[in-house]
């Protein structure tokens, strides 16, 4: 039986670290149950950083204000259509002040909780290179799909997974907030017992240490504030070449027996909750 939202416990913790090359965190989190973000922003100071930290603001204010829980996806969207407007504004605001080829943009992923055919379930979304995993019963998936270059080669079967790894281009990402087109997020609803541990983390942490690793760590923490801290210290100690944050939360007190197939619930919010009005 499904709970209401206000009576789902969530535990949680979050950790960021600049790493050991870069000079400024463009990283943004937000932990503010039951909605949770992780932001890598991109183009440098005073770019990147703006940007994820609207992201933070715009979800922070959704969090603060409250949201019909039945029309999560729909809530998000146009949280992140804001967030879209005001990198926008920002940007051609700093090329009005002679910043000329000045570009600021973000990656994001978003997880909160929404009721779904009575049911409470977790609503995720994400745009870029961010990711979101769950951790069930010691194995460790990812549930969003990276909006890379390197990702459509892997889904063309032109390289492999393993290539994708190493490939020279494989940060350049073809979705994010701030693109001059814009871009839609992917969305996924989770039933809750089908996830013990969700992880959202950017690609400081994924692009540095591998799934096997993060999965020994989200085992062997049992508390999510340690797991967090010891996924983002993996991934500077294995080199910190960029920013490195890790938001994780769990669920407390649910049986974690509902069956979660990740290919058929990678679908876009038109198919998956009706278009926008």
């Amino acid at each position: 039986m499904s709970r209401p939202l206000g009576q789902v416990e969530l535990q949680h913790g979050a950790a960021t670290d600049v790493g050991l090359v870069r000079q400024v965190n463009e990283d943004s989190f937000l932990v503010a149950p039951p909605v949770f973000v992780v932001a890598d922003g991109m183009g440098g100071h005073d770019g990147g950083d703006v940007a994820s930290a609207i992201v933070v603001e715009e979800f922070a204010r959704l969090a603060d204000e409250g949201y019909d829980p039945r029309r999560g996806a729909e809530v998000v969207a146009a949280t992140l259509t804001s967030c879209q407007q005001r990198i926008e504004q920002y940007g051609a605001h700093q090329r009005l002040g002679g910043a000329g080829s000045f570009h600021a943009g973000t990656t994001a992923v978003v997880a909160l909780l929404v009721e779904d055919a009575g049911e409470t379930k977790w609503l995720l979304a994400n745009l870029g290179d961010s990711r979101i995993y769950r951790f069930s019963e010691g194995v460790l998936e990812q549930v969003s799909v990276d909006h890379s270059v390197v990702q459509e080669l892997v889904e063309a079967g032109t390289i492999t997974a393993d290539d994708a790894a190493v490939h020279p281009e494989r940060h350049i990402i073809t979705r994010a907030l701030g693109a001059t087109e814009g871009a839609e997020a992917d969305y996924f609803l989770l039933p809750l017992p089908a996830v013990e541990r969700l992880l959202l983390c950017s690609d400081g942490v994924t692009g540095m240490i591998g799934d096997d690793q993060v999965a020994r760590i989200l085992a062997a923490a049992a508390d999510p504030r340690d797991a967090a801290e010891q996924v983002v210290r993996a991934a500077v100690a294995a080199g910190g070449k960029d920013n490195a944050t890790a938001v994780v939360v769990d669920v407390v007190g649910l049986a974690h027996d509902h069956p979660y197939d990740s290919e058929r619930q990678r679908v876009s919010l038109e198919q998956k909750l009706g278009a926008l009005p």
